[in-house]
């Protein structure tokens, strides 16, 4: 429907905004609709019985519209100015209040070894360390060195292009060109290092690597891990054997206290190794993870369900499977000697609880020797006490005429001494046919 003057009225209430807003005025019936085609938002307002005003009274209630709706304009950008610095402040509050709580990222020093051998000591955040090694956060606790105490168990983990190690006090993560070391002033990480920089030297291996380097990272921390356990065997056990030759003979505070601390030097020995055989036995028992540690570096995957590995080129599948029996004869040969040294120390271990147990009985029987010979010395003096006994009730000063007869003292003091012996050999008797003594 169009609408002509007088009929309608039509005011902007502010030009210089893009978005107005348009008042429509009409003397329309409420129950008839306009249908307009405006860009901007209307407000159409039905009144009826419209009646036109003055220019001087329109004029003046114009302006009182105008200015009310730029009163509301500018509350409107007051309120989100003031909503904007709001907006800021709670920024900068939340960015202090992270400062003064010091929560700071983390920050490992490391040594740095190449595949070409070089040696270098960074510092790298937790955040440059995911980047660089594709790791993730949860990832990085198995070789964090805050959490030494919580992840002492070893493990090998392997990711998609890095191997995580955690030995004890040696934790590495290997790369295909580098190997990251925590803790590279402990022993584990020095051994590491010593066990791994001449496998580097192309002097040692005609040229370079026969491995590649992520492999030849994991068989130096194996081997330094299982040589270390090796030679505190081989100075434990000299030790020990003397001792258990000893001890039969000659039981000292002194030889008591070596064993003790051999002894718990052997079960620490042994829930090392233990725990490390076991860590092989279940690398060894599950084939994905050799398989991924094969395809690192290789444009290969593996087929999901049945593992088995898909290479582009079927050379780098070749190589790949030569490599998975490469490592499953490298774990198979560090198991055998991690199974060797944990059945020595477990058998030292027995053989030092068995001497324990020897001298328990031994001194068990001392304690018995000992009770007898005290058993006897109380049914001795049992026996004198009665014969005191006796001779008290002569010492009271009381008349019996004993006393008037010249053999009675003689008399007496035989029969209390006959009596005390007698009696001490009828208790003998007595205690050894019940089997007491």
């Amino acid at each position: 429907m169009a609408l002509a003057w007088p009929h309608l009225l039509l005011f902007r209430s502010q030009s210089s905004i893009p978005a107005s807003n348009y008042f429509f005025f009409s003397d329309l019936p409420d129950s008839r609709s306009v249908e307009t085609l405006w860009p901007t938002p209307l407000t159409l307002v039905r009144r009826s019985n419209i009646s036109l005003l003055s220019p001087p009274t329109l004029m003046s209630r114009f302006k009182c519209l105008r200015k009310s709706t730029e009163d509301k304009h500018q509350i409107s950008v007051a309120t989100n100015g003031r909503v904007g610095s709001l907006s800021q402040r709670i920024a900068t509050t939340s960015a202090g209040d992270s400062v003064s709580l010091g929560i700071r990222e983390p920050v490992y020093e490391v040594v740095e070894v190449k595949s070409d051998g070089t040696v270098s000591t960074r510092k790298i955040n937790r955040r440059q360390l995911l980047k660089l090694s594709g790791l993730r956060p949860r990832d990085i606790r198995s070789v964090d060195p805050s959490l030494f105490l919580t992840n002492s168990m070893p493990s090998l983990l392997v990711r998609e292009y890095a191997i995580l190690l955690n030995l004890g006090s040696l934790r590495a993560i290997a790369m295909q060109e580098r190997v990251l070391i925590f803790d590279y002033n402990r022993k584990g990480g020095k051994a590491f290092l010593e066990s791994l920089l001449p496998r580097l030297n192309p002097k040692n291996n005609n040229g370079g690597p026969s491995m590649p380097f992520e492999l030849e990272v994991v068989e130096a921390a194996l081997l330094s891990r299982i040589q270390r356990l090796e030679q505190r065997l081989m100075d434990l056990e000299p030790r020990v054997q003397a001792l258990l030759e000893a001890l039969p003979n000659r039981i000292t505070g002194d030889i008591l206290e070596q064993l003790r601390t051999s002894k718990q030097t052997l079960v620490e020995l042994g829930s090392r190794a233990g725990a490390l055989r076991q860590m092989l036995l279940d690398l060894l028992e599950d084939p994905h993870e050799i398989r991924r540690i094969c395809i690192m570096g290789r444009n290969c995957t593996l087929r999901k369900g049945s593992d088995d590995v898909e290479c582009s080129l079927p050379s780098e599948k070749q190589i790949a499977e030569e490599e998975e029996e490469e490592i499953e004869m490298l774990l198979e040969n560090y198991l055998q000697r991690c199974e060797s040294c944990h059945g020595q120390a477990e058998r030292l271990l027995d053989s030092a609880r068995e001497m324990e147990d020897s001298i328990a009985v031994s001194l068990s029987s001392r304690r018995l020797e000992v009770s007898r010979v005290e058993l006897l010395l109380q049914v001795g003096t049992f026996c004198v006490a009665v014969g005191a006994l006796v001779a008290g009730i002569f010492g009271m000063n009381l008349k019996s005429y004993l006393e008037e007869h010249v053999f009675a003292f003689w008399l007496t003091t035989a029969g209390i001494i006959v009596g005390a012996v007698i009696g001490f050999f009828l208790m003998y008797y007595y205690l050894k046919a019940r089997k007491i003594l």
